[in-house]
């Protein structure tokens, strides 16, 4: 009987680098999973993403018509059906502040869920333009819609909500700023923040995979509540229902961009920092691989159809700008790029590119300073 040879790799052949490409040649893969806890096929699987639905690829040229298809095919994907439970809205608390009114008020956000939510309505007769403000996640849970209005209710929440702004934003409040400029303002915490916390870093992986297992997901359900809490906006008789805005930074700048997507109630976006191609994000060492946080911006499925900007591109041709620091080290400065062209190219196609504005700025990282801020609610201004 012929004997059949045997390859045997030592042990440190399975320690080097190329341990992957030293295993094939012995017939077989291993080890599958690299760093970052990718598959060593990752660069093949992003080689099968071809995003047939953008709107680059159609091959039509009815743009309603392709924005009905992509929002539909996005629909299907989001593990949540659409919701159309009564708000019955009710305020619970109203305070004056210098230049505006602050209230609790608590509404529906969906069949399951009644909330507690932040407004500012400035002084004088309205109706007033509106910005839904989104927060970000940041891995601080105990505070969320706080993060963009100050909590006058609650002397803990403040001080961390305080160093929050002092962190990221200059040390203003996002939404008491925009409400001394004229806007009313809208906070909701997203499931696991704030009012609605129970959440740990370490536990967001087990939420998802429950939620997945119930018929829903993380972002999906996240993405129906920021589309619910814009059509509440919208039936608010201090809000301008034609003028309302989506604001958000970092994850909030996801939600921003991703509630215009979906919510023909959005008319104009401001988001800062978050914006990527999606190959370009899926590169090791990048903060997305890590999971537990990614599962707040990951619908199954949706990148075999949209890349991430294709998504953002439902929302033209209304108003969107969109911001970040040029050393942010959540994206590298290829995705953002990309994902930048990819928009501009269909706002352009709609004679709408002076309604898309991007910013790159030097020297800054994921951070929305008062400078960026004034920028951005400059350019809302001027189209909203």
């Amino acid at each position: 009987m012929k004997r059949r040879s045997v390859i045997s790799l030592p042990a440190v052949a399975l320690a080097a680098p190329h341990v992957a490409e030293a295993r094939a040649a012995a017939g077989f893969e291993g080890p599958s999973v690299i760093t970052g806890n990718l598959p060593v096929f990752h660069e093949r699987l992003k080689d099968e993403l071809t995003f047939p639905l953008a709107w680059s690829r159609t091959r039509h040229h009815d743009f309603r018509a392709w924005k009905r298809r992509a929002r539909a095919q996005f629909e299907t994907l989001l593990c949540e059906p659409a919701d159309h439970t009564p708000f019955r809205s009710e305020v619970v608390d109203e305070q004056p502040a210098t230049g505006y009114r602050r209230r609790q008020l608590i509404f529906n956000v969906t069949r399951n869920s009644r909330v507690r939510a932040t407004m500012l309505i400035p002084d004088g007769d309205g109706p007033f333009p509106a910005a839904l403000l989104l927060h970000d996640h940041g891995a601080r849970f105990d505070i969320g819609k706080e993060k963009l209005i100050e909590p006058w209710y609650d002397d803990t929440r403040r001080a961390a909500a305080q160093a929050w702004a002092d962190r990221y934003f200059s040390g203003r409040f996002v939404g008491d700023h925009l409400a001394s400029r004229g806007y009313a303002v809208l906070a909701v915490d997203a499931l696991g923040w704030g009012d609605r916390g129970g959440l740990t870093y370490e536990g967001q992986q087990a939420l998802a995979s429950n939620l997945y297992n119930l018929g829903s997901s993380p972002a999906g359900l996240m993405a129906r509540e920021d589309t619910r809490a814009a059509a509440l906006l919208a039936t608010l008789p201090d809000v301008d229902p034609r003028r309302i805005a989506a604001v958000g930074f970092s994850m909030g700048g996801y939600r921003a961009w991703q509630v215009a997507a979906l919510s023909d109630h959005i008319a104009a976006t401001v988001s800062a920092c978050w914006m990527t191609g999606l190959k370009e994000m899926m590169v090791p060492g990048n903060n997305t691989l890590r999971g537990q946080s990614a599962f707040y911006m990951l619908h199954p499925g949706l990148y075999r159809h949209l890349d991430i900007p294709d998504v953002a591109s439902l929302a033209a041709p209304r108003p969107m700008y969109l911001t970040d620091g040029e050393l942010d080290p959540l994206f590298t400065s290829e995705g953002i790029a990309v994902a930048y062209a990819k928009m501009a190219a269909v706002w352009s196609s709609q004679r709408a590119g002076s309604r898309l504005r991007t910013r790159t700025w030097p020297g800054l990282g994921h951070i929305f300073t008062a400078e960026m801020q004034d920028d951005a609610f400059t350019w809302l201004g001027e189209h909203l």
